[in-house]
């Protein structure tokens, strides 16, 4: 939480400067300065902690955000059927893609929303459960062994596989579309990610609009980490993880090892969440982690979707291979690492399933963003001394410990942009984008 009974000076010459970024520049020096904060300065005056963090941040262009440029942009459109929406992505080898409105061509601004492959993954699971629960579907016992893999089925099934992604806004609830300039500044996007629960944060060249990559929320952490030591930073980042509140803290789920894969994935999808903790029947000790990124695992396995049913979590989560196909490359010694050859988000750069990350209350907030950025990882779970489980702490959970309570980062839309929220399941109430996600 903010320091409010301390008050900061902003920074002099005689004072530590923030370290280099990635391209040996130091981060918030190509920033201009702002009058107030130049007229401060000058003066000498002292002005409180919030106000100063907010005129730093506001200093830090986007582009001292590393690894801007490394995915791939690519887009589906709302005409798109769910099979091609799917093939499209595993084909390019992305986790997601922007959403195109068909109506606008001609505009510049036509994406209304972020699809991930794993929701659309886990829709088209639960739309296959129902269709075994209740009608008959088209995977009989005399056509089954014909059936190979999840695109097999849908192919089978082409009352599901031809569903517009269109008609999937309200089902699955898109990350909403909310770019940043590449004229913007880390302010923007801390209050973007922090107040309005995004995960990756389109940047659009200033000209055009044209989507040139993506701001993900641990290359944010990243670039945090590199004021360790300035005593902004130091003063929020050096608190013990008891001492601060974070929004759902205590709302960890659990499955247990011997439920089977298609229950475990049932409640990410019904609870709409990131990750759930495994949990030992017997002792509830945690035993590792199932994320919705991870039924991309039954597409890229055709034997995991057919045998979903019998295989445990506990299995399921063990049967990865060590990833080590992915190279990790931090450009100059600083920055933000960079996937060479992977897709954004891509599960091969995350922790194996079996040794999820985490943490313990009395871990200073700095100690876990160090841990989560080493890892890739979105959340760290916080265990007692028991290991069991008792919470969870997300990156947004640690963004929004930097993001300054002074500014006024309400969302005011318009018809066009409450359309698009609509069409995504989520809405603006007093003045905050309001949708039915954890993290």
């Amino acid at each position: 939480m903010w320091p409010f009974h301390t008050s900061l000076s902003l920074p002099s010459k005689a004072e530590p400067r923030p370290k280099p970024n990635s391209k040996g520049k130091r981060i918030g020096e190509d920033a201009p300065d702002s009058k107030m904060a130049q007229a401060d300065h000058n003066s000498g005056q002292e002005i409180d902690s919030a106000a100063a963090l907010q005129l730093y941040l506001d200093r830090i262009p986007v582009t001292s955000i590393s690894g801007i440029k490394a995915a791939a942009v690519l887009e589906v459109e709302t005409g798109d059927s769910v099979k091609d929406a799917i093939r499209i992505m595993h084909d390019r080898d992305a986790s997601g893609a922007l959403v195109a409105d068909v109506s606008s061509h001609g505009f510049p601004d036509r994406f209304i929303g972020f699809l991930n492959l794993s929701s659309l993954l886990l829709w088209c699971l639960e739309e296959i459960g129902k269709l075994e629960n209740g009608i008959k579907c088209v995977e009989s016992e005399e056509t089954k062994e014909t059936v190979s893999g999840i695109l097999g089925f849908l192919e089978q099934n082409p009352h599901i596989a031809q569903t517009k992604v269109g008609e999937l806004g309200k089902t699955f609830l898109w990350d909403p579309y909310f770019p940043v300039r590449l004229g913007d500044t880390l302010l923007h996007v801390l209050l973007l990610l922090s107040k309005h629960r995004l995960q990756t944060v389109p940047v659009v060249e200033i000209s055009n609009s044209h989507v040139t990559g993506f701001i993900t929320q641990n290359a944010v952490v990243h670039l945090l980490l590199e004021s360790s030591g300035l005593e902004w930073f130091d003063s929020i980042a050096d608190k013990v993880i008891s001492d601060l509140r974070f929004s759902n803290e205590e709302l960890v789920l659990h499955v247990y090892g011997d439920e089977n894969i298609t229950e475990a994935f049932h409640i990410l999808w019904e609870n709409q969440v990131g990750a759930v903790a495994v949990t030992d029947r017997e002792s509830k000790r945690l035993i590792g982690s199932l994320r919705n990124s991870d039924v991309c695992l039954l597409l890229e396995k055709e034997d995991l979707f057919q045998n979903r049913k019998r295989l445990t979590v506990k299995e399921f989560i063990h049967m990865e291979s060590n990833r080590a196909d992915f190279n990790l490359n931090v450009e100059g010694g600083h920055g933000t690492p960079t996937l060479l050859g992977a897709r954004p988000l891509t599960n091969c750069a995350l922790p194996n399933m079996h040794t999820p990350v985490t943490s313990k209350r009395d871990d200073t907030l700095k100690q876990v963003m160090k841990t989560l950025a080493a890892a890739n990882s979105s959340f760290s779970f916080l265990v007692n001394n028991s290991h069991r489980a008792m919470g969870i702490l997300t990156l947004r959970d640690v963004i929004t410990q930097f993001s300054p309570p002074c500014m006024d980062s309400t969302f005011q839309g318009g018809g066009f942009f409450e359309s698009a929220l609509e069409q995504t399941g989520c809405q603006v109430r007093n003045g905050t984008i309001i949708c039915n996600k954890t993290f």
